[in-house]
């Protein structure tokens, strides 16, 4: 399927319904005020002229009840038709790339210590969260985010690959779980529901179950009885004080799980439309035929048990009512209502946590899977099973930026190469070099397609310093956040050596000679670890790395020339050290006499 014709047909299709449904809730509106008006009028006949008989109203009152019943699923339609038609407009706006700020950016994930999450623009305006969130509940939003923060095992991320490859055309289903997952972020308080569900249940012995029973049934038949004229009242009225006596003993605990019941109730409902929908569905790859048979306990389905639920509460509910409320103490209904809601609780109630994780996990492969579906040309890495460290790309991009507009590069570290000095004036692309490589490997371990015709990628654990700054919370000065960062990257590397390095500008806030001696030091000492990188540079000096380190460092360069007073950059990676440099072109550009 083509991404953008596929997105602009169902736009098309949502638009149309919603303005069917919007011309259909006004049409309906109308009759109500119609039938409203009839009725007005047939009670003016019936009751001030007399004219006809009461019973006539009957008729416009059930025509007028229905057209109410018949309004609210127009408008349900109307509102789910709203939602289709933002969903594609999101997804044509990110092949159109204009999603930038218009989707949820994650920045409640956003951690400064983190070893690369704000280097590489993983959370915040413009990241990838928001390029591939997908999510509708704060579950679902969390697994992704977890995913891209911490590396998969390789078994995990092989996993999670199939199960993206084999949900990427599932377009139906992935509209679906985004549309019904809007319903759930509106109206399901997660946490509340998940710590109800482990909560410690409210004890009822068995044998309280099988008195209130006892009770309920031999009350009704006494009571039937006196009725038919077989006994007299007394049996009952015996029976009666039992059942009071009942209700005062139970009384707290009864009070306690109804009044823990009502908000979770209500979520639960909820969340069964979104379980129902994943019921419904057959899957190939184990990991998405684990999170299906997560929802059903001893072979019965989520929705079912959820639904069993609902008979209780619709019970419970029903205690309001006229008639209820006259046989409520003969017939012990809140107490046996209570007690089923919590034999519920106790044979189901664990599992729901596990429910909210497998939606959550569900929803996060839907996200990576749309990822997959609008980028047609990206390619799933080849995940290696390797003791040493490998990053060889061919045709590598920034997943960030649209591909028409990004230039590929192969890179290739691994073997004795374990390092490339990049050199090149401001703004060539050294930094989107250091951010498309590690955006790259990120996706690479989340499970998800790279922006890349080919990716071979041993287990490496990414570090980069190219985004750090200063903090007046915290009394720390660039540098000292700096070499903090660098400590971090030391770290990573310490063990197996499997880490991946990414160093912008090293200790450019310090002087050229401390810089020299510093960054030497550090970089050798990754590479002594066993790690692989890069470091971008606009010293000079550092190139002759290339020659301390031998075999081990390479050195790479950007370029750009002057056309017509401008400055041009091709962004290909070219191999040896940049020869020029463009700062005082550039401060010329923007009116600095030099």
């Amino acid at each position: 399927m083509d991404p953008s014709q596929e997105y602009s047909s169902r736009l098309a299709r949502w638009q149309t319904e919603h303005a069917r449904t919007e011309r259909l809730f006004r049409v309906i509106g109308n009759w109500r005020f119609a039938v409203f008006a009839l009725a007005a009028g047939l009670a003016l006949l019936a009751f001030w002229r007399g004219a006809v008989s009461g019973w006539w109203l009957l008729a416009p009152l059930g025509v007028f009840v229905g057209l109410i019943v018949y309004h609210e699923k127009v408008a349900d339609r109307q509102r789910f038709s709203a939602r289709g038609i933002r969903f594609y407009e999101g997804g044509l706006a990110r092949l159109g790339d204009r999603w930038m700020g218009a989707g949820n950016a994650g920045e409640r994930f956003q951690s400064a210590d983190h070893v690369y999450a704000s280097d590489l623009d993983l959370f915040g305006k413009g990241s990838l969260f928001e390029l591939i969130d997908a999510a509708r509940t704060g579950a679902g939003e969390t697994a992704l985010a977890d995913w891209l923060r911490y590396p998969a095992s390789r078994e995990g991320a092989l996993e999670r690959q199939q199960a993206v490859d084999e949900l990427r055309n599932k377009l139906d289903l992935r509209e679906h779980l985004a549309l019904l997952g809007e319903d759930i972020r509106a109206g399901v308080h997660a946490e509340t529901l998940e710590a109800w569900g482990r909560a410690p249940v409210v004890q009822f012995p068995a044998a309280l179950r099988v008195l209130a029973l006892a009770l309920c049934v031999s009350g009704v038949a006494a009571f039937a009885a006196f009725m038919a004229h077989v006994v007299p009242l007394w049996p009952f009225l015996l029976i009666l004080p039992l059942d009071f006596l009942f209700i005062v003993l139970l009384r707290p605990r009864i009070i306690r799980v109804i009044e823990a019941v009502e908000t979770p109730g209500h979520d639960l409902r909820i969340l069964s439309l979104i379980l129902k929908r994943l019921e419904r569905e057959s899957f190939h790859s184990p990991l998405l035929r684990r999170l299906r048979a997560t929802l059903d306990i001893q072979g019965l389905p989520a929705s079912l048990r959820i639904a069993r639920l609902e008979r209780w509460i619709d019970l419970l509910d029903s205690a309001d009512h006229i008639f209820v409320r006259l046989i409520r103490p003969a017939v012990l209904w809140d107490e046996q209502v209570a007690m089923g809601i919590e034999s519920w609780r106790r044979e189901t109630g664990p599992h729901v946590g596990p429910w909210l994780a497998a939606i959550g996990e569900m929803e996060a492969l839907s996200s990576l899977a749309s990822f997959a579906f609008e980028h047609p040309q990206y390619a799933f890495p080849e995940l290696l099973d390797s003791a040493e460290p490998l990053f060889e790309a061919e045709g590598l991009q920034h997943p960030l930026m649209a591909p028409s507009k990004c230039v590929p590069n192969d890179v290739r570290l691994g073997g004795e190469l374990r390092l490339l000095i990049v050199s090149g004036s401001n703004m060539s692309g050294k930094s989107t070099l250091l951010r498309s490589i590690g955006l790259n490997a990120v996706l690479a371990w989340a499970g998800a397609p790279v922006a890349a015709r080919r990716l071979r990628i041993s287990p490496l654990r990414t570090g980069a310093s190219i985004r750090v700054v200063d903090s007046l919370q915290d009394g720390k000065s660039r540098f000292y956040a700096e070499i903090t960062r660098l400590r971090q990257v030391v770290d990573l590397a310490a063990g197996d050596g499997q880490a991946l390095f990414l160093l912008d500008e090293i200790l450019s806030g310090t002087n050229s000679h401390d810089r020299r001696i510093g960054a030497s030091a550090v970089v050798r000492g990754l590479i002594d670890r066993g790690a692989i990188g890069l470091i971008t540079t606009h010293d000079l000096a550092l190139a002759d790395l290339e020659n301390d380190l031998g075999g081990r460092a390479l050195n790479v360069h950007f370029e750009d020339h002057v056309e017509n007073g401008r400055i041009e950059f091709d962004f290909w990676l070219r191999p040896g050290v940049v020869s020029r440099s463009n700062a005082l072109e550039l401060m010329r550009a923007v009116g600095l006499q030099v």
